[in-house]
């Protein structure tokens, strides 16, 4: 794993910047095959980190509007 996936402060956003940063060395065309390969593996990771904090904060998003539809009921 990334050591940028470790750190307790990547966020989405630093997530997804670096996504571009690995999409733009890989087509490029400037990185060997094995440094392409740890590219992946990184963006792979990225990838995870990126569907997770989305499918969270989607939780949270139909949390809130259960609630909300609770207090129009009442």
């Amino acid at each position: 794993m990334s050591e940028n996936i470790n750190n307790n402060e990547l966020t989405y956003e630093s997530a997804t910047k670096k996504l571009y940063e690995i999409i733009d060395q890989i087509e490029n065309g400037q990185v060997t095959l094995e440094k392409t390969n740890s590219l992946l593996e990184e963006g792979k990771n990225l990838i995870e980190f990126c569907y997770k904090s989305l499918d969270k904060t989607k939780g949270k998003l139909t949390e809130v509007k259960e609630i909300l539809d609770k207090l129009e009921e009442e």
